[in-house]
């Protein structure tokens, strides 16, 4: 079963993408850095057919530039700056950073190794087709697709009718179920509702005039964990620090939990409140997550009427509701909803990731605020990482 290709612009990747690589490009390009696939389904098999077809989807990935009309969009974006847009006119994704291998038990594995500000671009491209062979090569995807569309009809009625009256944005490129799907999601939600304000879709962004979402991941602060003269419990520090040089306070929402909250918000001082317009959840609690930033706003003088709480963490309607309802008189309040608006069907979605798992040859990690969530392929690394934070919290909190 030969696909058609999955990936047609490089713009069909999230905001953040950018985002984080306008940073490395201006500050990091030393850091070489390697990226592990990994599928969370404990019952998930992949196939040599899926498994071929994955790697001839990537090799045309590989053939992609972007063209004028594509990096005109880019400048046009406030933060997104010109010599970061001419250096997009030269690159494009190349395919000896990536290996695609079907292991004896069915276990797909994929590495990206290249110089950081390259091998980062890979990954929801990558998750984009595995995504996408995997639903159409496993199922039969007409009745998923059909299923798709009865969830979406009924999400759409119940946005249009009061039962959801939130806002959000839509993020689901990493798990869509294919990239018509989430063409047709992103078109409806933007113009038969009145909550969808935005997606970290680009490409769709540009398609339908609408704003495009996303600040940064966890990997931009793992990044710094590489980098020898920065002292594993301050990377968050040299992050948003970086950020803030960059994006002076625009495009500013930091995200709270790569190396837990708790030292986060050692970080997150009177300055930085002041400096980053919210904070994104992403592990953990959000109910505590969201008292505990409103607290640490109150802390500093700040208003939390003034600050954005964005949630992000595997939300389906039903939750950014429940949220939305807890947090709205109290701060401002937005949701990132990725798999429940572009792959919720009758079968279960796929929960794959591709992380970042060593800088310039060092072991990296993302701790979490659920323990279940740390990725890291050196457990002593990962033990020393945890050892440093509990150091400083104990010295510093």
């Amino acid at each position: 079963m030969k696909l058609k290709p999955i990936v047609i612009s490089l713009l069909d990747t999230d905001l953040y993408k950018f985002n984080m690589n306008q940073v490395i490009f201006h500050k990091h390009t030393d850091l070489c850095g390697q990226y592990y696939f990994k599928c969370r389904n404990k019952d998930v098999k992949f196939t040599e057919e899926m498994a071929k077809e994955i790697s001839e989807q990537v090799d045309h990935l590989c053939t992609l530039t972007f063209n004028n009309d594509e990096l005109d969009y880019l400048r046009s974006i406030r933060f997104i700056k010109d010599d970061y847009v001419e250096f997009l006119r030269l690159w494009h994704p190349i395919r000896d950073y990536v290996s695609v291998e079907l292991l004896a038990d069915g276990e797909l594995q994929i590495i990206v190794d290249g110089p950081l500000f390259s091998a980062m671009q890979f990954e929801i491209y990558l998750l984009e087709i595995v995504n996408e062979v995997y639903f159409r090569m496993n199922y039969d995807y007409d009745a998923l697709l059909k299923s798709a569309e009865e969830k979406l009809d009924a999400k759409i009625k119940a946005l249009n009718d009061g039962t959801y009256n939130f806002i959000f944005a839509e993020f689901g490129c990493r798990r869509r179920l294919s990239r018509e799907w989430e063409d047709v999601v992103v078109k409806l939600l933007a113009t038969e509702t009145k909550n969808c304000i935005g997606t970290s879709n680009v490409y769709l962004a540009k398609k339908y005039g609408i704003t495009p979402i996303g600040t940064y991941a966890h990997e931009f602060v793992q990044m710094y964990q590489g980098i020898d003269s920065i002292p594993l419990a301050y990377t968050n520090h040299f992050a948003m620090r970086d950020w803030y040089d960059e994006y002076k306070g625009d495009n500013g929402t930091a995200l709270t939990d790569t190396i837990t909250t708790d030292l986060f918000l050692l970080d997150f001082d009177r300055a930085m409140t002041n400096n980053y317009s919210g904070v994104r959840h992403d592990s953990g609690d959000p109910y505590e997550w969201g008292d505990r930033m409103i607290e640490h706003y109150k802390k500093y003088g700040v208003d939390p009427k003034t600050k954005l709480l964005l949630f992000s963490d595997s939300l389906n309607f039903d939750k950014a509701q429940a949220l939305h309802d807890y947090f709205k008189d109290k701060t401002k309040v937005s949701f990132g909803i990725g798999t429940f608006c572009s792959n919720d069907t009758c079968e279960k979605a796929l929960n794959i990731v591709i992380k970042l798992q060593y800088v310039n040859g060092r072991p990296v990690a993302k701790l979490s605020d659920t323990p279940s969530k740390a990725m890291c392929k050196d457990e002593k690394y990962l033990d020393y990482l945890k050892r440093s934070v509990e150091f400083r919290l104990g010295r510093e909190k």
